[in-house]
């Protein structure tokens, strides 16, 4: 069995969740829709997470999961016979880099068709993080091994945002799920435009198969569109009614692409399939982004949780503000 990555704080004792337990719910999740301020830290490469502070706790961040998280739904149901889920896993730890330009927009990517795993979604750069390394560097690492990007030191800062639960697949009706992780959503401020840091970009083709730019005003009718209700079938009107992406074709060519905004609104559908559409996590994020930069995001049914700032460090996560290292 591999070393747990995740661990709660219960009764004051460390434990594992099982990979078929809610983190949420074994935090004291409530029926809403959270999120829930969560206390964590990092203890010899682990996350622990409590819903009160603790020794070693350094940070106090938003927790959430969808609404329609699986782990939830089989919390409150009987285990259909035979159906089985792994028995000597836990809850796998990963990392998503939200990727901020100086002039305010942020990058997405999407993710390739042929990925068995959330194919054809929008989501930041990121992925697992190794057992020995920090959680920025792995976040950075992911970042370049997806899109060729290469932060000079010193010309970023950073500051973790939050954490979401994630399931996939992401419905139980869907079929059992087979992934079940921790991602830490870390914004990274790059000092260099979005236009420099574009010139830059060379998508990995076995991971991404195009890229964009989101800035505040999309971003913020993209996180509005809150998995768990109806896809708009109409576009605000004062929304564009494409936004400029850049595509791999088949020969691996980078071409420019008006992505309909209408399908970065799409929802988590109740049926499985494989249209591209952004990640309810990525929607999560996208809003706490909005909140650091002083925007709120348009009114959703999930209950308001004000995220805390200036808390002090997650070491080894201290958002840095000078050197970017």
């Amino acid at each position: 069995m591999a070393a747990a990555r995740v661990l709660l704080l219960l009764s004051g004792r460390a434990e594992s969740p099982s990979f078929a337990q809610s983190v949420c719910g074994l935090l004291g999740a409530g029926p809403g829709l959270g999120p829930w301020p969560t206390h964590c830290g990092l203890k010899r490469g682990r996350l622990v997470l409590s819903d009160g502070p603790f020794p070693g706790s350094s940070a106090r961040l938003p927790l959430q999961r969808p609404p329609f998280c699986p782990f939830a739904a089989l919390d409150q149901q009987l285990r259909t016979p035979g159906a089985e889920l792994p028995s000597n896993r836990g809850v796998d730890l990963g990392v998503a880099v939200l990727l901020q330009s100086s002039d305010q927009s942020v990058l997405l990517t999407r993710r390739t068709r042929t990925l068995s795993v959330s194919p054809n979604l929008w989501v930041p750069p990121g992925g697992h993080v190794g057992l020995d390394e920090e959680l920025l560097d792995g976040g950075l690492r992911e970042l370049q091994e997806e899109t060729g990007l290469q932060l000079p030191h010193g010309q970023f800062s950073w500051v973790p945002l939050g954490l979401w639960e994630s399931a996939y697949p992401p419905r139980l009706n869907w079929g059992l799920p087979r992934y079940h992780h921790i991602i830490l959503y870390l914004l990274v401020i790059s000092w260099e435009s979005q236009q420099q840091l574009q010139a830059r970009i060379q998508p990995n083709p076995s991971e991404v198969s195009a890229f964009m730019w989101l800035g505040p005003e999309i971003a913020a009718a993209v996180a509005a569109a809150e998995d768990g209700t109806e896809t708009l079938t109409h576009l605000p009107r004062d929304l564009p009614p494409s936004v400029l992406t850049v595509e791999l074709g088949e020969d691996e060519r980078a071409r420019p692409l008006a992505l309909p905004t209408s399908t970065l609104l799409r929802t988590t559908p109740t049926k499985a399939e494989g249209n591209e559409r952004v990640s309810a996590g990525t929607k999560f994020a996208l809003r706490l982004w909005l909140q650091h930069l002083g925007r709120s995001p348009p009114p959703t049914p999930t209950r308001a949780c004000k995220q805390e700032r200036n808390l002090g460090p997650l070491p080894p996560l201290a958002p840095n503000q000078g050197s970017g290292e």
